[in-house]
C-alpha cells in the first residue's frame, strides 16, 4: 500500500510539474493544484497508513490507530489551496480579459533584462 501511495504522489507531483511549465495559465493552474494534492496525499500518509484504524485511541483497548494530526493538518491545506486557487484563477481571469490571451509570454531576453532591474 505504500508503494501505490508513493507511486500516486510522484506521479501527480511530476503531472503538476509539468503542466506548470506550459505557456498557458489554465494548465498552470491545473499544475499547482495537482502539485497541491500530492502534497496533501503525502501528509495525509505521514499519520501511517492502517486499514479500518480508529483516529482515536482507546484507553481500554490495544488496538492499532492512525496519527489524526496528519488529517488535522490535510483538512486545513484543502481549506487553504482551495482559496488560493481561487484567488489564482480569479487574477489568470483579469489577465486573460485585459490582454484577450492567456499565454505566458516570456522571452529569454526579458529574463535577461529583467535580471538586471533587480541588481
Amino acid at each position: 500500500m505504500e508503494a501505490l501511495v508513493a507511486s500516486a504522489v510522484g506521479i501527480m507531483t511530476a503531472a503538476g510539474i509539468f503542466l506548470i511549465l506550459r505557456r498557458r495559465t489554465f494548465p498552470v493552474i491545473l499544475g499547482l493544484s495537482l502539485i497541491t494534492y500530492a502534497v496533501n496525499v503525502f501528509l495525509f500518509a505521514t499519520g501511517r497508513l492502517a486499514l479500518d484504524a480508529p483516529a482515536v485511541l482507546n484507553k481500554y483497548e490495544d488496538v492499532p490507530y492512525t496519527d489524526p494530526l496528519p488529517q488535522a493538518l490535510v483538512l486545513t491545506a484543502i481549506v487553504i489551496s482551495f482559496g488560493m486557487t481561487a484567488v489564482i484563477v480569479m487574477i489568470a481571469l483579469s489577465a486573460y480579459l485585459s490582454s484577450k490571451d492567456d499565454h505566458i509570454d516570456m522571452t529569454a531576453q526579458d529574463c535577461v533584462d529583467g535580471a538586471g532591474e533587480d541588481a
